[in-house]
């Protein structure tokens, strides 16, 4: 599904600080990768290790400290002409976690889900602009009449859904789905999940997916970044990262997993994941290719031992 010539969105050495009291709080650092047109580029790690920071820099809610953020091959970060800015609010979107909380609990569906093209001015008479708010909750699986309801009137599927048209309605390339399941029913998430898929290949959309559960995004991704404290520790390909993680932090994740097996949990071996079992005082570690697409942060010594552990 996707091209592998072509990079949507790219990432180089950013970096984003938030002003706390008594300095700078450094969120997110060195933080590389781009996604392909058409992938669902996975970025995984625990809570506060800076996924959302990312994203919302990524969409421009949050400021880059430094380094560069590319939408394609255009430098979106930072100050940028007014008609791009107008393009990345279209052609960027993002899927936000609390579905309750990203909805404003005063306006109708009708208009949280088209007030994106009303402050763009993307339509040309009230009549388009209604057609294409019932266009947009069809697709998502509600009826029309819905538009007419306040959120609080829908359960946290529905809500999540109406997040989704909401996005949708903007006609995006890319989607920032920033943990767009953590909050809902395990019956409800396989359905969105679903929804989600359908979406992007009756659309062509191109999903960049925040979560904690690396459980959940193997059936979904094509590539997974795993986050620590801010920085990218390993990229691969998703069925090459599961069955041969490198890193002592994605061993750690994947241990974390729950077995659908009571004897084979009981008997599973939990990895603990230790900082200090990097020896980076003297040797700092970089940001390196073991195999082709597969990259580990990693210093010298780090990285040797990674090779052999794949020639194995």
């Amino acid at each position: 599904m996707s091209d592998a010539n072509e990079k949507l969105l790219e990432v180089k050495n950013l970096k984003v600080d938030f002003r706390v009291k008594g300095g700078l709080f450094t969120a997110v650092r060195n933080v590389n990768f781009f996604i392909r047109k058409g992938e669902t580029f996975g970025l995984v790690g625990e809570s506060g290790s800076g996924k959302t920071t990312i994203g919302r820099a990524i969409v421009r809610i949050n400021h880059a400290s430094s380094g560069e953020i590319l939408f394609r091959g255009r430098k979106i970060n930072g100050r940028i002409p007014k008609e791009l800015d107008a393009e990345v609010v279209q052609k960027i979107q993002m899927i936000f976690q609390d579905p309750m909380a990203s909805l404003n609990e005063r306006a109708k569906v009708d208009y949280i889900v088209s007030e994106g093209i009303i402050n763009i001015g993307k339509y040309k008479d009230e009549a388009e602009r209604i057609e294409l708010v019932h266009k947009a909750l069809q697709e998502v699986g509600l009826l029309p009449e819905f538009a007419s309801r306040f959120p609080h009137e829908f359960s946290g599927g529905q809500r999540q859904r109406i997040g989704i048209a909401r996005s949708l309605i903007m006609e995006p390339e890319l989607v920032i789905c920033d943990e767009p399941i953590s909050s809902l029913d395990v019956s409800i998430r396989a359905q969105v999940l679903n929804l989600m898929s359908e979406l992007q290949r009756s659309k062509g959309l191109t999903y960049m997916f925040i979560a904690h559960d690396l459980s959940v995004v193997r059936f979904i991704t094509d590539r997974i970044a795993v986050i620590n404290k801010g920085e990218i520790v390993e990229l691969a390909g998703t069925e090459e990262l599961f069955g041969r993680p490198l890193h002592p932090y994605t061993r750690a994740l994947l241990s974390a997993i729950p077995v659908p097996d009571p004897i084979l949990e009981r008997g599973k071996k939990l990895i603990v994941y230790d900082p200090a079992c990097h020896d980076y005082a003297k040797n700092t570690p970089a940001w390196t290719e073991i195999a082709a697409g597969h990259f580990v942060l990693a210093n010298e010594a780090e990285a040797a031992e990674y090779r052999r552990l794949l020639a194995i």
